[in-house]
């Protein structure tokens, strides 16, 4: 993320916690694609409010990025080296005398002589980042050391493990471990920012009587009305189902598809077909005409 969070959620720089998290509510609603289906730009905006959130309600993140700016959200960053580099650095240079563009570049620079830090990737199932939970993490001198893992996790997020990494060649002292990880796919549940989304099939006698419908969640399965004369396409929400992450709970999104049965007794479809026919008011693709010249 190379934007100004607290520009990006709105919100002053000694914005409140709950500040922060009412605007990332606000904004998450009016960006969420689902509420903007032939918008493309929101599912780019809805990614950014949601980056911008990861940083401003995690207290070390806010923090490095107060002091150093956007170059503190780069993967790797040295906190203490950005501060060993800028000491002595001339006034003038930004607002804590540094200049981000040098110090940017001298921390590569340095990161090509000796690491900084200890890189590694932990493979996680879909189901261990929602729930997070205890993970042992081998080395190949034979080391292992155990991962806490917080729940709601996302894919690519890097952890930073003070002092668990490998020996800096330059000071001999131990290094911190960055540690990225990749989470799987899951089978049914697809993930966007805190929200989850998932297909139910449900029959031709569902969706015109209605009733309620068992939907898988990560918790089990609930049941959700479905309301008679339900559409192929329609949305169910079920609040407070989805991705807990610091705090903030993500809700369930079922997406209804209406099956048609793989068979039917011949000498009963006609008479089926012409009973449903005539329960439409008008044909289904009048509508797709009605603008044409």
């Amino acid at each position: 993320m190379n934007q100004d969070p607290y520009r990006v959620l709105g919100v002053a720089r000694d914005a409140s916690d709950d500040d922060i998290k009412k605007a990332y509510r606000t904004l998450a609603k009016q960006w969420h694609p689902d509420r903007n289906p032939d918008n493309p730009e929101a599912e780019t905006k809805f990614k950014e409010i949601g980056a911008a959130f990861d940083v401003l309600s995690d207290a070390e993140k806010r923090n490095l990025f107060d002091e150093f700016g956007p170059v503190s959200l780069e993967p790797g960053f040295d906190p203490t080296y950005a501060r060993r580099t800028a000491h002595g650095a001339p006034p003038g240079f930004g607002a804590d005398g540094i200049d981000l563009d040098d110090l940017f570049g001298g921390f590569f620079s340095q990161m090509g002589r000796g690491p900084q830090a200890t890189r590694a990737r932990l493979g996680l199932d879909f189901m261990d980042a929602a729930r997070g939970g205890q993970h042992s993490l081998s080395f190949g001198d034979g080391r292992t050391i155990d991962v806490r893992i917080p729940p709601g996790v996302r894919d690519g997020e890097t952890l930073r493990l003070k002092g668990q990494g490998q020996p800096d060649p330059r000071t001999g002292s131990q290094s911190d471990l960055l540690l990225t990880l990749e989470v799987g796919p899951h089978p049914l549940f697809r993930r966007e920012g805190e929200d989850l989304h998932v297909q139910v099939p449900v029959t031709v006698g569902e969706a015109l009587r209605g009733g309620s419908v068992p939907v898988p969640t990560l918790d089990g399965v609930i049941r959700l009305k479905v309301p008679a004369g339900t559409q192929s396409g329609r949305t169910l929400r079920a609040r407070g189902k989805g991705i807990l992450r610091r705090g903030i709970q993500g809700d369930l999104y079922a997406h209804i598809d209406v099956r048609l049965p793989d068979a039917l007794d011949p000498e009963a479809l006609d008479e089926v077909i012409e009973t449903i026919e005539k329960g439409y008011r008008e044909h289904p693709r009048d509508q797709l005409y009605r603008h044409v010249a």
